[in-house]
């Protein structure tokens, strides 16, 4: 999440407004002190303008990976 925010020239606060998430939990979150959740994925999306899978799966590699 942390790469997005900063490529769309964002800080940790601009995207606690945004989302209506306090700034705290970003921080957690990008540092892995709280896992982020698909719920909050969504949120986060739309606010980043990406698909909830690219934050919540950001190492997939479906080469390597399986589904099942």
């Amino acid at each position: 999440m942390r790469i997005l925010r900063e490529l769309q020239a964002l800080s940790q606060n601009e995207l606690a407004k945004i989302c209506c998430i306090p700034q705290s939990m970003i921080s957690a979150i990008e540092n892995d002190r709280v896992r982020m959740g698909v719920e909050r994925a969504k949120v986060f999306a739309r606010a980043l303008k990406c698909h909830p899978a690219v934050l919540v799966f950001p190492g997939w590699d479906v080469s390597i990976e399986s589904a099942a």
